[in-house]
């Protein structure tokens, strides 16, 4: 499973502070603190290791022309740069690309124990999981990556998406939901013996 480590915040406003009045090692400081979070995120979505490069490069070029412009981040240097991140992804794949096959086995993946008929079981059901979080809309499989896998809260999640907390929240619960159906409705049609 493919987790994002992210920095602490109180660091980033204290870093972003020093950037935007031009200090370089702030700049550098901020590159190395955020690429390889950027990274695994734009390759979570868009499945490409080289793509993923590609956009995370852009992101930090556009942090870096902001930085000489208003448009500098000003309050939340996370938000910001993941925000721009999704945006260079929906330009070059479309809002409503949906999670590519192997990153939702990356996602479901774990562990597996060396018993064989515990490794049969778990092939089961990660296969089961998979087939159903592909059936959710784009947005609510955004959603359960950035909340359940990722392990973002709710704020940075509504930074990230573009939306308030109430809607992710709103997000979440439906995403959950239908999952959950979803997945008794597998059950019906495959009876277990």
């Amino acid at each position: 499973m493919i987790v994002l480590v992210l920095p602490d915040i109180t660091t980033d406003e204290e870093t972003l502070a020093r950037a935007r009045t031009g200090d370089e090692e702030a700049i550098v400081a901020i590159y190395h603190r955020y690429y390889d979070p950027i990274y695994q995120f734009c390759r979570l979505r868009v499945g490409d290791p080289l793509a993923a490069q590609d956009l995370t490069s852009e992101v930090f070029v556009r942090f870096i022309k902001a930085m000489k412009r208003e448009t500098a981040p000003r309050t939340s240097l996370r938000g910001w740069i993941f925000r721009v991140a999704r945006n260079l992804i929906y330009d070059h794949y479309g809002r409503e690309a949906e999670l590519p096959i192997d990153t939702i086995d990356q996602w479901l993946s774990s562990d597996i124990e060396t018993d064989p008929e515990v490794q049969a079981l778990q092939s089961i059901q990660v296969e089961r999981a998979r087939r159903a979080i592909s059936m959710l809309a784009p947005s609510q499989q955004e959603v359960l990556l950035l909340r359940f896998d990722q392990q973002l809260s709710l704020q940075e999640t509504a930074e990230i998406m573009g939306k308030q907390v109430n809607a992710i929240k709103a997000l979440q619960f439906r995403a959950v939901n239908t999952l959950r159906q979803i997945l008794r409705d597998m059950d019906v049609e495959e009876p277990t013996s």
